[in-house]
């Protein structure tokens, strides 16, 4: 009897041990937060954040892992976290495109689109600029400029949503670039190096060298604080509004209550002092949107695109 009663005891308490296993509370193991672009830009510095708010509050090891996909953009970084376990442990640090475009493009991870989001955080402070030598001031100026002359246009991938608007203001300003190319980062160096005349980037990116460099328009519907005086897309074209934002995104199939635990720090991160700083600092706006207004803001921006690849014939 006391050999059965043994034998009941270890059997429970190895069943007792697999339950726990199964049902281990969210966060046990690291965290990655995957951010599809070299480190330093906006999105970068705030994912980096997040990740050291959220290993503070679990006590589990927690930070950005940097993907960037070259002439692919962002889309390899998001295969990636597409096909990793549906657990809450690899979390998408992604810009407007992936769930805009990502399931447009011929991508079979990303069609249908894999992906639900946390919510938004970020909204770029992107700029169409030039280099302090150029010829012209103004997007009108520019337009004229480029109707008797070649203009390169540098972009961080032909399908994003910057280069397709800015695609698009050139058609709506009668004049097209003569060539455009895809780029990591694009910068300050990136100007000076003459391989190209035009950027879309975001203003981060070309802050210390902002005094010597034209910004001709930037993208969205507010105009940044840091240029005050520059007009944006949609000022000079309504039907092109669309802002430039990023937020976090999991695997649809990901469990609730690791959605629940991201968001609440990252919600927390995004209201901190030097969160709402570094918005100061960049012209940035550093916010929380919630996941259903993401979805909703999703299905917007991609009826804007749509008319967007109809007006530059894509």
């Amino acid at each position: 009897m006391k050999i059965i009663n043994k034998t009941l005891i270890a059997t429970f308490c190895v069943a007792t041990a697999f339950a726990g296993m199964a049902h281990a509370e969210y966060p046990e193991k690291p965290v990655e937060f995957v951010v599809p672009w070299p480190p330093g830009d906006l999105e970068d510095v705030l994912t980096r954040m997040i990740a050291e708010d959220f290993q503070k509050e679990y006590g589990v090891p927690a930070a950005v892992v940097n993907k960037p996909g070259g002439g692919g953009g962002p889309f390899p970084g998001a295969v990636e976290v597409a096909n990793a376990p549906a657990d809450g442990y690899t979390v998408g640090s992604f810009i407007i495109a992936i769930p805009v475009v990502g399931p447009q493009i011929g991508i079979p991870d990303l069609n249908p689109n894999p992906f639900e989001p946390l919510g938004n955080f970020l909204t770029y402070p992107f700029v169409i600029a030039a280099g302090a030598d150029a010829p012209y001031d103004d997007m009108a100026g520019l337009a004229a400029y480029a109707k008797e002359n070649d203009v390169v246009l540098g972009h961080f991938g032909a399908p994003l949503v910057p280069t397709q608007v800015t695609m698009g203001l050139a058609k709506e300003m009668g004049f097209s670039y003569a060539s455009d190319a895809a780029f990591d980062a694009l910068d300050c160096n990136t100007l000076a190096s003459g391989d190209v005349d035009v950027i879309n980037t975001t203003l981060q990116l070309i802050l210390p060298c902002l005094d010597s460099v034209k910004v001709l328009a930037s993208v969205g519907s507010e105009r940044i604080s840091l240029t005050p005086d520059i007009p944006t897309v949609a000022e000079l074209a309504p039907d092109l509004n669309v802002a430039l934002w990023n937020g976090l995104f999991v695997h649809k199939d990901t469990p609730a209550d690791a959605r629940e635990k991201i968001i609440a720090v990252a919600q927390k991160t995004m209201m901190s002092e030097r969160a709402q700083k570094l918005a100061a600092e960049t012209g940035a706006t550093v916010y929380w949107q919630s996941a259903d207004e993401v979805t909703a803001q999703i299905d917007t921006d991609i009826k804007t695109l749509g008319h967007i690849g109809t007006l530059i014939g894509e």
